[in-house]
């Protein structure tokens, strides 16, 4: 089939209606942030008061379900939606496109919340539409770039799109809902091994630029691709024998190996600069979360301990930071931190350390203040960038997004 025969997405930037449909990240950005402080005062909620949720999946699961494959979805759709385009140099999709891929989404969170009423399996087929929709959609725009080198990134996405088509068959059928979502949590430290290792060298190295710097990042070279590739290694042993030997071993070579590339991106030479340093901060939690996770198999933390570092401190804290720079950038404001943005960042690496630390010292209260900590971090995201998101784009000269 033709090029001109071909369906069509409808994109563009939108120069008529809402502002908030003229771009990908403006709705999920949003969203998520929003989604990110509900669904964690809910589970507070269910923890102090026995709040009910999930219907048959209970509030632990519906609880790991929703930060994974709720929030986590949210903020990768609007990044993947705005980076596309720059990749390809094609439009951003947006208008009714726009809005009814957020609607699935939105949908999804909506039966999720009242899996109690509409069934598991009705919620779950609600739940797991939007994932696919957003991966063809990816896709095509990938394709039709001839960017065959971004498809790797599309790896990623279909592992958590299985892990929350397995998460859900799991829980319905009988199985390991516990597979599955390390899956999903794997495919997102590929997305931000893949994504961190292309954007942090690169801002880092424009920054330092700026300044006059003689020293620079090192550039991605073959050293990159393979700690990325025994870095896959390792969370696949992970995903599939979380308390073997070989995952424990597979695990601690990989954040030696992290740690390395992290050092190569010169992290302290911008320590002045709070958008910067929160890319570097955010993936010197992957060394760490491998840590993490050889630990577990030593029984020193708990598995869940070693899931949060992971959850929290790489991929929520890589999301926030780029949630606020792209926002900032899209928008036309100044790529600068201001004294909220900085909290921000502060609340959710304190909320990363205080939940692995409330399973050791076995402490309840220590775990509700993680989750406060989390909202508080992105309910500081709404309070600064809800009205850039919703008002109307601004265009001054030379703004880079950065997505």
């Amino acid at each position: 089939m033709s090029d001109e025969k071909r369906p069509r997405i409808p994109r563009g930037l939108r120069a008529d209606g809402a502002a908030l449909w003229s771009y990908g990240f403006r709705p999920f950005f949003l969203g998520g942030a929003l989604w990110a402080v509900a669904a964690m005062a809910l589970w507070i909620a269910a923890l102090i008061h026995g709040l009910p949720l999930g219907g048959d999946y209970g509030p632990a699961l519906w609880h790991a379900h929703e930060m994974v494959f709720g929030f986590a979805p949210a903020v990768l759709a609007g990044f993947l939606l705005t980076a596309i385009p720059n990749w390809t140099g094609s439009l951003p999709v947006s208008g009714p496109a726009l809005i009814g891929l957020f609607s699935v989404w939105a949908a999804g969170r909506a039966a999720m919340a009242s899996a109690a009423l509409t069934g598991p399996w009705a919620a779950a087929a609600i739940d797991a539409a939007f994932l696919p929709l957003l991966l063809a959609i990816a896709a095509r725009e990938i394709v039709a770039g001839r960017k065959w080198n971004d498809l790797k990134v599309l790896a990623g996405v279909t592992a958590v799109m299985a892990g929350n088509l397995g998460f859900h068959g799991a829980v319905l059928l009988g199985g390991d809902p516990g597979l599955w979502l390390r899956a999903a949590v794997a495919g997102y430290v590929v997305l931000v091994l893949i994504i961190g290792g292309r954007i942090i060298p690169s801002f880092t190295r424009n920054w330092l630029n700026r300044q006059g710097a003689a020293a620079m990042p090192v550039p991605y070279n073959r050293f990159d691709m393979g700690v990325i590739a025994l870095s896959a290694l390792a969370l696949a042993a992970w995903t599939l024998a979380p308390e073997s030997r070989a995952a424990a071993l597979a695990c601690a070579a990989a954040a030696l190996l992290n740690a390395a590339r992290l050092a190569r991106w010169r992290g302290w030479a911008i320590r002045s600069e709070p958008l910067l340093w929160v890319l570097h901060l955010s993936y010197g939690f992957v060394p760490l979360g491998f840590l993490a996770v050889a630990a577990s198999v030593a029984g020193v933390v708990q598995p869940v301990s070693a899931l949060h570092v992971l959850t929290v401190g790489v991929i929520g804290a890589m999301m926030l930071a780029v949630m606020t720079r792209a926002t900032r950038g899209h928008i036309g404001r100044a790529l600068a931190a201001s004294r909220l943005t900085t909290l921000s960042y502060l609340f959710l690496f304190a909320a990363a350390l205080a939940r692995p630390l409330a399973d050791l010292a076995g402490s309840p209260r220590l775990m509700e203040a993680a989750g406060i900590l989390w909202m508080g971090a992105f309910g500081l995201f709404v309070a600064e960038h809800g009205a850039m998101l919703i008002l109307r784009r601004r265009q001054p000269a030379g703004a880079q997004a950065g997505a």
